[in-house]
């Protein structure tokens, strides 16, 4: 069963199969998203602007807390340019769109069930629309970001150009994950729950809040091992170093991105024919 899953030409076949419905019905899946984002809303006094103040209402208590509350001395040196809130806005980014992205991910599926029955409805597009949603606060919260590093720092990194190549690799691994755990969901509906379990301790799990450094080296291997610690870590170099201060992060972070997102497109096709029966 693994081997067949794993089979280099199946690994293919689903990956182009599933990329090329994502871009023949590209019109198809914005207007899901446009009409996810708006529905969240939706009979709100101030509607859509939602999606503008939450994530900055939410960076704006980082701002205070880490910033006014703790004033830590971090930052100003060389191997630490930026201040403490710096850092942690750094980290605390990508990782909140990644919680949003995979929580979304489990009930994409779950929550269409009529349209799955549909034999003309191409289901590749509830997955995306899942986590494609969460770029849009994470755009919002990277905004945010930027500006406190103008005010605080007086200028951006130069490493700021490299934000498309974080943000595509990115993409790959929201997709990834949003097509594996749409499939497992369906028959597993306890992957729900454990994926929430993992996103609230992510933050404690992750080197957002402390350098590794920090810990004992007997916790170490725990942040070594989650493989979402390269992601926050080359983030960090781009928003918060403005250097590769973990090179190594890099290509695992970008070639883990189109692992994942191999490994999803493959598991989704293969649990597809399955999901109307399940559902």
């Amino acid at each position: 069963m693994i081997a067949g899953i794993l089979n280099p030409r199946r690994l293919w076949q689903a990956t182009a199969l599933t990329t090329m419905r994502l871009i023949t019905h590209r019109r198809l899946l914005a207007e899901q998203l446009r009409r996810e984002l708006l529905e969240q809303h939706a009979g709100n006094m101030i509607g859509g602007i939602w999606l503008i103040v939450h994530p900055v209402f939410l960076m704006g208590v980082y701002v205070v807390v880490f910033a006014l509350v703790f004033r830590s001395r971090m930052g100003g040196t060389r191997e630490l340019p930026l201040d403490y809130t710096a850092y942690i806005l750094s980290g605390v980014v990508p990782w909140l769109a990644t919680q949003q992205a995979l929580a979304k991910s489990c009930s994409a599926l779950i929550q269409s069930a009529s349209l799955i029955k549909q034999v003309v409805f191409p289901i590749d597009v509830l997955p995306a629309r899942a986590v494609l949603g969460a770029l849009v606060p994470f755009a919002v919260m990277m905004a945010v970001l930027m500006v406190y590093v103008l005010i605080t720092n007086g200028s951006l990194l130069l490493t700021y150009l490299l934000l498309p190549v974080l943000v595509a690799a990115l993409v790959l691994w929201f997709l990834g994950c949003g097509f594996l755990l749409a499939a497992t969901t369906v028959f597993i509906r306890d992957v729900r729950d454990l994926v929430n379990m993992f996103l609230t301790a992510g933050l404690f799990l992750l080197p957002i809040i402390y350098l590794p450094q920090w810990l004992p080296a007997a916790f170490k291997p725990i942040i070594y091992i989650n493989p979402f610690s390269y992601v926050i870590w080359c983030f960090q170099d781009v928003l918060y170093f403005g250097r590769f201060e973990h090179p190594w992060a890099w290509p695992l972070m970008i070639g883990g991105g189109v692992v994942v997102y191999v490994l999803g497109c493959r598991a989704f096709q293969a649990f597809r024919p399955y999901f109307g029966d399940a559902l």
